[in-house]
């Protein structure tokens, strides 16, 4: 594919990951055997990676701690090829963490995120990026970003910017996101996060149509993916069976795949679907949250 000179802006959380795999089933309670495993995380830091690896010009805005975790983020990014200087660095502050407990088979068990300082990227923070957004090609959020950040970049999506990208981390913060979503392009979320609209599937594709989502990605994890477009039956596809090592960064990877291929042609979901299962499978198989031998020799295989 022809690379885009525009980077694609990768806004919101830039933490530590760290994942405890048991050797058995949890005992609770008790002290559990485990693995331990710490790697650079964050929902739009791996998708980031995962663009820069596959050869694309990324720029990530996000907020780190003067701590040696800030540093080791900030270096293995800069290692990478993602553009770091609209990363925010915050004297005194510990970095951000996310602690995965897996069970043996690698399903997440239990998550724990301490994320304070993506919650410090309020609309006071993001204006010093915003010539960096005004000259993107795409800009990614993910729903780490507190509420009030939310509305600044519909609007400037709105305003004739990039295409506006939501990626979203789980549950409990889908209610961060605004009733009014005019502006957003594509939001990808897995089925658990679409039930917090409304009870029912249809119902809750609706309803985000309704408030102005142009297109829903709903990962069904083994089960592939479902894409809805307004005024269009809603289409699956399906994912490519695996043997998997780790499921963490397996939907980060699903959202670079689709953003990558939306770069090519922004209204082609379902090229975007398909780039997007490819390479979140690729990421199951390893333990690493974003593949260490992805390449732009990914992006050139056939579809």
């Amino acid at each position: 594919m022809t690379i885009p000179a525009a980077p694609i802006v990768c806004i919101g959380g830039l933490n530590i990951d760290r994942k405890l795999k048991l050797l058995s089933s949890a005992l609770p309670g008790s002290s559990n055997p485990c693995q331990a495993h710490e790697t650079p995380g964050g929902v739009v830091r791996n998708v980031a990676e995962n663009l820069a690896r596959l050869g694309l010009p990324v720029a990530l805005v996000a907020a780190v701690g003067d701590d040696a975790g800030g540093r080791l983020l900030l270096e293995q990014a800069a290692q990478v090829g993602m553009d770091t200087t609209a990363v925010i660095s915050r004297p005194r502050h510990v970095s951000d963490s996310y602690t995965a407990v897996l069970d043996p088979d690698g399903g997440l068990a239990l998550g724990l995120a301490a994320m304070p300082l993506v919650e410090g990227l309020t609309p006071p923070a993001l204006q010093e990026s915003r010539d960096l957004r005004a000259r993107a090609a795409l800009v990614v959020a993910d729903g780490n970003l507190p509420t009030d950040a939310w509305p600044l970049l519909l609007a400037e999506a709105r305003g004739g910017g990039a295409p506006l990208v939501g990626v979203a981390v789980s549950e409990a913060k889908m209610a961060r996101l605004p009733d009014d979503l005019r502006g957003l392009h594509l939001l990808i979320l897995n089925a658990g996060e679409l039930s917090t609209v409304a009870d029912e599937p249809d119902a809750a594709l609706a309803r985000l149509h309704a408030r102005g989502v142009g297109c829903l990605l709903v990962s069904h994890g083994e089960d592939g993916l479902l894409l809805s477009e307004p005024g269009r039956e809603p289409r699956h596809w399906a994912a490519q069976p695996v043997d998997v090592v780790d499921v963490t960064g397996a939907g980060d990877a699903l959202s670079a795949g689709v953003c990558a291929a939306l770069l090519r042609d922004p209204h082609d979901f379902d090229a975007a679907a398909r780039l997007g299962l490819r390479l979140a499978a690729l990421t199951l198989q390893t333990a690493a949250s974003v593949h260490p031998d992805l390449t732009p020799r990914f992006l050139e295989a056939p579809q």
